[in-house]
């Protein structure tokens, strides 16, 4: 767990910027999924007994547009998510104008659930609802459990295409550099990035590094083994 500061100055400056979800989600995400379909086609190709050309030609057309489409997705995603919030936002614009006072008791009840009671509920309820802003976010929280910072569509899309590009790219190495026994040295690299990814995630959770670590590796470890059995059914 990080330790911030604790200065008048230092919580005023963490409350006014908070950071959000960030990109852990989108890196973990394309990180696993990259490492998970490449490694899914060099093992069914390799199963299958063909060339390492083919392998080669594959894996690179799926990171590359297998990448882009998730990055795409993510993207559309989560900016459909933001369109949401804007929409939901707009929404309690207008109630707020034409049902001041309904409004007013739904904040009233999202902060007595929050444990206020008496004068102190009535202040409160004042001071939110003299802030324009701060009544449709509190609105937005209480009444429709969505956070108060946006997301942002294109960083999230590009956290996933550059995961998804470096994870991807390293069940390919071997075969491109042409290292003998490819395949083996392709898979004890792959499980290794599943690895890294679930020990690097366990840092963002209360898990122990190595458990999340092979978690991860089994996840995708299963992936890589039902591909390899599916290539293998069409070895002549």
């Amino acid at each position: 767990m990080t330790d911030h500061g604790h200065s008048q100055q230092e919580i005023a400056a963490r409350i006014n910027a908070p950071p959000g979800r960030g990109v852990l989600r989108d890196v973990v995400y394309g990180g696993i999924d990259g490492s998970v379909t490449t490694f899914a086609i060099v093992a069914g190709v390799a199963g299958a007994g063909l060339s390492p050309f083919i392998i080669i030609a594959l894996g690179l057309a799926n990171v590359l547009a297998d990448g882009f489409s998730m990055a795409a997705g993510n993207y559309s995603g989560t900016k459909a998510e933001l369109d949401n919030i804007r929409r939901i936002r707009a929404i309690e614009e207008r109630h707020i104008h034409l049902y001041p006072d309904g409004e007013r008791n739904e904040v009233r009840e999202i902060l007595a659930q929050k444990g206020l009671s008496g004068r102190v509920l009535d202040e409160a309820t004042d001071a939110i609802t003299e802030n324009h802003d701060n009544w449709i976010d509190l609105m937005i929280e209480g009444e429709y459990g969505l956070g108060s910072v946006d997301p942002h569509p294109r960083k999230a899309a590009v956290a996933t295409f550059f995961a998804f590009l470096v994870a991807g790219m390293v069940p390919l190495l071997p075969f491109l550099f042409s290292v003998d026994r490819a395949f083996a040295a392709s898979a004890w690299m792959t499980m290794g990035v599943f690895f890294a990814i679930g020990a690097l995630k366990s840092r963002w959770s209360l898990a122990p590094w190595w458990r999340s670590g092979i978690e991860t590796l089994l996840i995708g470890g299963a992936a890589a083994a039902i591909a390899y059995f599916v290539g293998s059914l069409f070895h002549h």
